[in-house]
């Protein structure tokens, strides 16, 4: 049976490599109990392993019991603005990554400013956000690429949009929703002259200061509430 004719339709949400272990594991019991032939399982592993939607993972194990057990909810989105919202943003940058004829890195564990400025001129700029520490919502990257390269990465669970395009280049932005209202929105703006911009975001990797934001939260309210 051919699995992937058959993926659900309205599941382009992108797999994670914990959604890829979630469903091998419910193969790998499906073996253990002796639904699955060996090569059922090997076959259907591989499929699982080089999915890249929740939509392609589900066939693999829609005729075993154990997809009902571990089926999760569908998420709600949030529609995130196509713009930062007025005065949100300020004018000037917080910070250059510039690129002459050489390479600009920005990765790691860092915090992300409010506007993010990137120039490549015969280089290439790597603007990786998927460890960043997001003090604002919204963040702003304004990319300018000629005859160069810039590429941004983003956590999975932050909004992406884009707003650009290219003059016998590329412009490239994967656009995305998150399901926390109080997610980050990276808009990423520019134009590539001979050159390419490009933003997508980083398989397995989650943006953790949403939840630091909610325990914040959390504990003001119960700090205040032991106040009185």
């Amino acid at each position: 049976m051919d699995l992937q004719k058959h993926t659900a339709p309205g599941s382009e949400l992108r797999a994670s490599d914990a959604d890829r272990d979630r469903f091998a594991d419910i193969l790998r019991e499906a073996l253990a109990e002796g639904r699955l032939t060996a090569e059922e399982h090997a076959e259907r592993v591989e499929g699982v392993y080089t999915a890249k939607t929740v939509g392609e993972l589900e066939p693999y194990v829609r005729d075993l019991p154990g997809a009902h057990h571990h089926a999760r909810p569908a998420p709600t989105y949030i529609s995130a603005p196509q713009r930062p919202s007025a005065g949100a943003i300020p004018a000037e940058p917080d910070e250059n990554v510039v690129a002459v004829f050489s390479a600009a890195v920005r990765k790691g564990r860092w915090r992300a400013g409010r506007r993010i400025h990137a120039y490549s001129v015969f280089g290439s700029v790597e603007i990786d956000l998927s460890e960043a520490v997001f003090e604002y919502q919204q963040v702003v990257i304004k990319a300018w690429s000629v005859f160069g390269n810039v590429e941004v990465r983003v956590p999975e669970n932050v909004s992406l949009r884009g707003s650009g395009g290219g003059v016998l280049g590329n412009f490239e932005v994967d656009n995305q929703d998150a399901t926390d209202p109080d997610a980050p929105i990276v808009f990423v703006e520019g134009w590539a002259v001979l050159g390419n911009i490009e933003a997508r975001p980083k398989r397995g990797k989650l943006v953790a200061d949403i939840l630091d934001r909610v325990h914040r939260k959390v504990d003001k309210h119960l700090r205040k509430h032991l106040d009185h």
